[in-house]
């Protein structure tokens, strides 16, 4: 509410940093989570995924894993993209149960991912850490809406098609050159992040229509 005055108002000025709160929660929460994780007697891994696990019965890697990282360089590079891509789906999902939803969309993509990850290898006892498919998630997400002003952009616009075709290539050349930096010699899971991408990329569509402003539900796409 604002209050009139008889003196000249101050202009309004335009805070420097403005990202929504949770972009920033999530990314804030990585070093934070990290700092505890190297202090943990076995690093963290036995919170990992495993995809043996799946064949075993055991689930719950597909969520802690995405709590876990292989380096500062690692989580430096996963928090940079939480709030970078993870702004403009915040924007949109900013009203009554957006947050929730978010939020959710977030994990869900970081377990598809994981998921995904695992039917690609199955019984492979290699470790899987990171949030990196989470992000992906809103990499995916955030890319239906470059451009579209605020709107969700169809699925199957020549723009959205084309970046989502560049994030792929790069991903897979990633893949294909087979190392994390800052991850000790780790390989890159680029399985992984095309699951968690197509999650997003997929799931922004109806979100976006039930859960995004009223402004833009008439622009929605699945």
């Amino acid at each position: 509410m604002q209050t009139s005055t008889d003196g000249p108002s101050d202009p309004q000025r335009e805070r420097i940093f403005n990202a929504p709160f949770l972009p920033i929660l999530i990314a804030a929460s990585m070093p934070v989570l990290f700092w505890f994780q190297e202090r943990l007697p076995d690093q963290g891994m036995s919170m990992a995924f495993r995809a043996v696990d799946l064949w075993q019965g055991r689930w719950s890697g597909l969520f802690t894993s995405m709590l876990l990282h292989g380096g500062w360089t690692h989580v430096a590079m996963n928090a940079v993209g939480a709030l970078a891509f993870g702004t403009p789906v915040a924007r949109l999902l900013s009203r009554g149960l957006g947050p929730l939803i978010f939020v959710a969309l977030y994990i869900v993509s970081g377990a598809v991912a994981a998921l995904g990850y695992g039917l690609c290898h199955p019984g492979s006892e290699s470790h899987l850490v990171g949030a990196s498919g989470a992000v992906f998630g809103l990499i995916g997400a955030s890319t239906r809406l470059m451009g579209g002003h605020g709107r969700v952009m169809p699925l199957f616009h020549s723009a959205v098609l084309k970046q989502a075709g560049a994030w792929m290539a790069a991903n897979l050349l990633v893949g294909l050159i087979g190392l994390a930096p800052g991850a000790g010699g780790a390989s890159i899971a680029w399985e992984a992040h095309a699951f968690g991408f197509l999650v997003g990329i997929v799931l922004i569509g109806p979100l976006g229509r039930w859960f995004g402003p009223g402004s833009d539900l008439r622009h929605a796409r699945v």
